[in-house]
């Protein structure tokens, strides 16, 4: 079966951007005569079902993606990466997606996202965190909305996530089979859902071993949510034998920090991370991880804002997507 043509295979042969192709295609102002004509007719004749847009006038979908500035460092970032697989996912179904980055001041200030004011977008995906009182207010918008990497029991919308219950689970018993047993937690519990559910599948990995769970092992990394901070006692490697950290990031510092203070990972004290972007690479000693499945994230994302704005009535839904466990350099078996 031949392969279906998309609006970004126009867009790549004309050398023009995807957006110009959906407003030629769906008959929207701001695409020349000329070009509009030039874009119908090689959707044409590249076989693209122009009843999808010019004969019937479905337009294409356009989709706000929100992310917390502090959240977001093109490259290195893990919401980088989810941004630029949403892009794809909407791309294969002939929709848009427009990012727009929430400085601090319109977090603290509860704004209204431009895209919205400006009545640009259809639906939005929310990824990441956000603060009660910013929730409240993307709560009282009248627009279909998911959210992405970030759960609130407070906020009945459709929402994926991560399964960092059983990833961190996962991550902690594989230290306990590599005869660890004196393991301390890396992350600030209660600093967002997510987090808080990685705290207890290390406890239950921690538990089901025989092992007492008690506040002086968790180190917190973090101030707010926007610092990083972790506080490493200097005995360290004297009361723990691993570290079992809630994110990339906190396991890059973390062992920079150790490296800083003479401790040798892992012939000293083994690390875990979770999420497997590109921190977890770039190490002196690479960092065994949890690798969280951004593709399925972001296509299960897609889906849910698409049926939403199709049907705003239908049941909400909580999609949890697993992940794997990869094996780098950083755990010594002892």
């Amino acid at each position: 079966m031949a392969k279906s043509v998309k609006m970004a295979d126009i867009a790549e042969k004309l050398g023009v951007s995807i957006v110009t192709v959906s407003k030629a295609l769906n008959g929207k102002d701001g695409v020349g005569s000329v070009l509009r004509s030039d874009i119908i007719r090689t959707a044409g004749e590249m076989g693209y079902e122009l009843s999808k847009s010019v004969s019937d006038k479905k337009k294409s979908l356009v989709i706000g993606i929100l992310n917390s500035c502090v959240y977001l460092e093109k490259g290195t970032s893990f919401y980088w990466g989810l941004y630029e697989k949403l892009l794809q996912h909407l791309m294969n179904v002939d929709n848009i997606g427009i990012l727009e980055v929430i400085n601090q001041s319109a977090h603290d200030e509860c704004s209204v996202p431009k895209l919205v004011k400006d009545k640009r977008v259809d639906g939005l995906i929310v990824m990441g965190s956000f603060s009660d009182n910013y929730m409240k207010m993307l709560s009282s918008l009248d627009i279909p909305m998911v959210m992405l990497d970030a759960y609130n029991a407070d906020y009945n919308y459709d929402t994926v996530i991560s399964d960092g219950y059983y990833g961190m689970y996962i991550m902690t018993n594989y230290l306990i089979k590599q005869g660890h047993r004196k393991i301390a937690f890396v992350g600030t519990v209660g600093e967002a859902n997510i987090m808080t559910d990685r705290f207890y599948g290390y406890c239950r990995a921690m538990t089901e071993a025989g092992i007492n769970v008690n506040k002086n092992m968790i180190i917190s990394d973090r101030i707010t949510t926007a610092k990083v901070n972790i506080n490493i006692p200097p005995n360290i490697a004297e009361k723990y034998t691993a570290l079992a950290c809630c994110c990339d990031y906190s396991a890059y510092e973390s062992l920079h920090i150790l490296n800083a203070m003479g401790i040798k990972v892992p012939d000293d004290i083994s690390i875990v991370g979770f999420d497997n972007y590109i921190l977890s690479e770039v190490t002196p000693v690479k960092i065994t991880t949890y690798e969280v499945n951004q593709s399925k994230m972001a296509s299960e994302s897609v889906r849910q804002i698409c049926e939403r704005i199709e049907n705003p009535l239908k049941p909400r839904e909580t999609v949890t997507i697993n992940g794997n466990i990869i094996i780098r350099d950083s755990v010594k078996k002892i």
